[in-house]
């Protein structure tokens, strides 16, 4: 049964105060003023009050190559990285000094830039991890990275019970934005979008250093995905000429009620769980109508997704990060230990990532 010990984020630099975004996109957006007026509403309701940008505004007001991008792509990728894996660490073991050696394996989680090797290996030199480390990059899974990272360490966990495994999340969504793509999901995209990094500490039961963690931490108990048939066009990248075009379909909310609640039943059903019985859901906010739709579905009091609100207004959809995000408020409010929830997150393919916790 592995442990979650410890996570840490980092925001990107220019935080982005959501009026001026709007601001910004009703000067450059390519649409007639009737589609403007009738699109910009989504900026107002989105519930996103602030995001944080690898960029300042001024350099989305010019065209962009994809070199270009995925140059600062990489140089601030790693740099957040770095940022959020020194947070995760300095938060284990309640403060104590974290040696980077005990890491055993990691597994980096991007869908918004390229790099071959994959910036774990500069992570890896940075911080000087031992060489034997086990190194697994995940590519294309957009927002359901974060909860599939974490999942993927349980199952390696589960044959490797003495190890410790570090996620890292990381998306610079913002550099995605296309001045020339007058398409409805860019300017959705635009009006919920963030950059951010995250990390998570993944140990085995076995792991000799749980002994110091004196606090309680979530224990994963299963890990499930789905991924609907003939769904590849919900979400996604289209790669072009000057970089990525975000795909963003109005289903998504639709899928969340007749996908998305048949998986979540399926798992309560595992464990024989009642839903009732869950306080707070580590729900990734992809959106409004997101937190709504889960909202229905389970027939929950608002405040099961208070963490999830809250995150979606201070930095938006990050991608994969951002449920790292949830989980490090949830975690910073130390739940009592037989505190049951689950963790999901949807993404491209279409798919649904649940992993169930239990503080220990």
């Amino acid at each position: 049964m592995p442990y979650i010990i410890a996570t840490g984020t980092a925001c990107a630099e220019y935080a982005c105060p959501q009026e001026d975004v709007q601001h910004l996109v009703e000067q450059l957006f390519p649409i007639k003023p009737h589609e403007m007026k009738r699109l910009l509403p989504i900026f107002e309701h989105a519930q996103v009050e602030e995001r944080q940008f690898a960029q300042p505004l001024a350099w989305y007001k010019k065209k962009h190559g994809l070199k270009e991008r995925n140059d600062l792509y990489v140089n601030k990728a790693l740099r957040y990285s770095l940022e959020a894996v020194r947070n995760c660490m300095s938060q284990a073991f309640g403060g104590r000094e974290f040696d980077p050696s005990l890491i055993d394996h990691i597994i980096f989680v991007s869908s918004t830039g390229i790099a071959t090797p994959t910036l774990d290996a500069y992570i890896m030199n940075e911080l000087h991890l031992k060489e034997s480390i086990k190194r697994t990059p995940l590519f294309g899974l957009g927002c359901a990275g974060g909860t599939s990272g974490v999942a993927k360490a349980y199952e390696w966990l589960l044959g490797h019970p003495d190890a410790c495994v570090l996620v890292v999340c990381v998306e610079l969504c913002s550099l995605t934005f296309q001045l020339e793509d007058a398409t409805t999901s860019n300017f959705v995209g635009t009006a919920l979008f963030g950059d951010g990094a995250s990390a998570a500490l993944v140990t085995g039961d076995g792991w000799k250093q749980n002994e110091q963690v004196d606090y309680a931490v979530p224990s994963i108990l299963s890990s499930s995905s789905k991924t609907k048939w003939n769904s590849e066009d919900v979400m996604g990248w289209r790669v072009v000429d000057n970089g990525f075009e975000v795909i963003f379909k109005k289903s998504i909310p639709r899928l969340v009620k007749d996908f998305w609640s048949v998986h979540v039943d399926e798992v309560l059903a595992q464990h024989q769980w009642n839903v009732s019985e869950l306080p707070f859901l580590v729900a990734h906010p992809g959106g409004k109508k997101v937190l709504e739709a889960y909202g229905e579905v389970l027939h929950v009091e608002d405040s099961v997704l208070n963490a999830s609100r809250s995150v979606l207004a201070r930095h938006g959809n990050m991608s994969s990060p951002t449920v790292h995000f949830v989980l490090e408020r949830i975690m910073e409010q130390r739940p009592e230990r037989g505190t049951r929830s689950l963790m999901t997150s949807l993404g491209p393919g279409f798919s649904s990532e649940i992993i169930s916790l239990e503080w220990v």
